[in-house]
């Protein structure tokens, strides 16, 4: 009896251990799940490997970055040599006029073209940037720069005063604020000159008045006379015209000798002829062109050695129409000034054809003055012997 009970726990354990192997291990079950979600995330980030190796191999089958852009780079070109060879451009409508009149806004292509070139990922479109950044830079880029010095012997102010300004003098008292000793006005109408002589009579003694266009002075003037610098027959429907039909157009320039404490200064004034947007002669610039030319040659025969031309050049220093004027006289604004100088429209301005030119006298400082009820801004320089 003693031997059958010892066979019942024996009996029990067994049982006990049976129903243990039947009892299915969770915390085993629990690992193999664990380890079958990291064998799916790893089979996950192990196919989006793939998919970017693939990508990278479909990159590299495909244009490689000096092939990619190949607009862009040529446009990029274009742009570089257009800026240094504006004057080659066809003036056929005035296209290269129109073109040199805005030449320093073409640098606003080259960040467009950047981003263009890095969007696209073209390392030849980057590359051919290059060539409109270092053209641009040594066509402007002094101007970035303000090259103005202290001092000045004498102090010049040049205003295109708009024929419909409806108050004449208070500009005439804006500009005798400046404190400068010479005073140059252009297109100023024969009702208003009235004012300006007066509101300028008691600070300037001294002026002359030729036409539409005028100098006071503190110091006195001698020899003046004007200078035919617009005719009657130029124009689309000059060549249609009789000669004794032609109108006859009041002086436009002026010549006169400043005397100085350092001899004699001659000063022209100038109100070049106006450029219109033809609808079939597109920029028309003919007459501009022939006062231009006009100028030049008075300035060419001038033998004073010392002389300044101020005035409304309707066009910019750029304009081949200008070459014979620059070739002979320095830009106060580009050897003295303090950015481009823009002068004109006076609302938004956008290009400099207000001018200041010297010859025989060192500039010293050149800026633009604040608004008057005219279109245009005046422009100052101080100039130096």
């Amino acid at each position: 009896m003693t031997e059958a009970l010892r066979d019942v726990p024996d009996a029990r354990q067994q049982g006990d251990a049976e129903e243990e192997a039947e009892i299915p291990d969770t915390a085993q079950a629990g690992r193999s799940g664990a380890d079958r979600g990291r064998a799916g995330s790893g089979a996950r980030r192990s196919g989006a490997r793939r998919a970017r190796v693939r990508r990278a191999i479909r990159g590299l089958a495909g244009p490689g970055p000096w092939k990619r852009g190949p607009v862009l780079a040529a446009a990029a070109l274009v742009l570089g040599l257009l800026m240094p060879l504006h004057a080659q451009i066809t003036d056929l409508g005035g296209l290269g006029g129109l073109v040199e009149t805005f030449l320093p806004w073409f640098g606003l292509f080259i960040p467009v073209l950047l981003a263009g070139a890095l969007w696209r990922r073209s390392a030849a479109a980057v590359v051919a940037l290059l060539l409109p950044v270092v053209t641009w830079l040594s066509l402007f880029g002094g101007l970035l720069f303000d090259t103005s010095q202290p001092g000045g012997d004498l102090t010049v102010v040049s205003h295109n005063v708009n024929a419909e300004n409806p108050d004449p003098a208070g500009t005439a008292r804006d500009l005798a604020a400046s404190g400068a000793e010479l005073v140059a006005l252009q297109e100023m109408t024969p009702q208003a000159t009235g004012a300006y002589r007066q509101a300028l009579a008691k600070a300037y003694p001294y002026h002359t008045v030729q036409g539409t266009v005028g100098l006071w002075s503190k110091l006195p003037l001698s020899d003046s006379r004007p200078v035919i610098v617009l005719r009657g027959n130029v124009g689309p429907l000059a060549n249609t015209r009789r000669a004794e039909d032609l109108p006859v157009d009041p002086p436009r320039a002026l010549r006169t000798t400043v005397a100085t404490g350092r001899g004699p200064l001659v000063v022209y004034v100038a109100h070049l002829g106006s450029v219109r947007m033809m609808p079939r002669n597109g920029f028309w610039t003919d007459s501009r062109d022939v006062g231009a030319a006009a100028l030049t040659e008075a300035v060419a025969a001038e033998p004073n050695e010392r002389v300044v031309v101020l005035g409304d050049m309707n066009g910019t220093t750029d304009d081949r129409a200008f070459d014979g004027l620059t070739s002979r006289l320095q830009s106060a604004q580009e050897v003295a000034g303090g950015g481009f100088g823009f002068s004109w429209p006076a609302s938004f301005p956008m290009a400099r054809i207000d001018q200041i030119l010297v010859r025989g006298v060192e500039p010293k400082s050149s800026w633009v003055l604040p608004a008057t009820d005219s279109d245009h801004l005046p422009v100052a320089a101080a100039i130096s012997w």
